[in-house]
């Protein structure tokens, strides 16, 4: 067998399947510890920018539900949002998903939110057109409510009711 740490650099499978061997077996001193301490802390940073990502399309999608969805309707008589709808289901489908798996994150969802926000402005400002100032300086929806199945924000002009 080659140098753990070598054969991190040139077989992250093989180095992968070796260090399970290693943990199973009870071989400690044979574990390339530094490689594993890395790895574990990219696995929780990498859960955390799909929760930020995940998150951000997600609010900008309630914003463009609650700020443009009228307009677009009395524009076009088709449009009803439906496809809107649908991406939004993804998306809290995937952060059900994130969340079952790595409970952990689900603390750090509020704090996550309200970091991102300006971001998703910023998302909704440039698909919609409309100027970032339409949109609230702070995240006018709580968590619970991001991630409810049955949470659709009413319109800014108040004509649409939540669906």
């Amino acid at each position: 067998m080659s140098n753990p740490k070598t054969l991190y650099d040139t077989d992250y499978a093989a180095w992968a399947s070796f260090q399970g061997e290693c943990l199973r077996a009870g071989r400690y001193a044979d574990l390339d510890v530094e490689h594993l301490l890395e790895e574990l802390s990219d696995m929780g940073k990498s859960e955390r920018r799909e929760l930020e990502s995940r998150l951000m399309i997600l609010i900008a999608l309630l914003l463009k539900w609650q700020y443009q969805l009228t307009a677009l309707s009395e524009h076009w008589r088709e449009f009803d949002g439906r496809s809107w709808r649908a991406t939004i289901v993804e998306q809290r489908k995937q952060l059900d998903l994130l969340l079952r798996k790595a409970p952990g994150l689900t603390a750090a969802s509020a704090q996550v939110a309200a970091a991102i926000y300006r971001d998703a402005v910023d998302l909704a400002s440039k698909d919609t057109g409309l100027p970032a100032e339409t949109f609230p300086l702070s995240c006018p929806y709580q968590v619970q409510q991001i991630l409810a199945d049955d949470f659709y924000p009413d319109s800014a002009q108040g004509s649409r009711s939540s669906r």
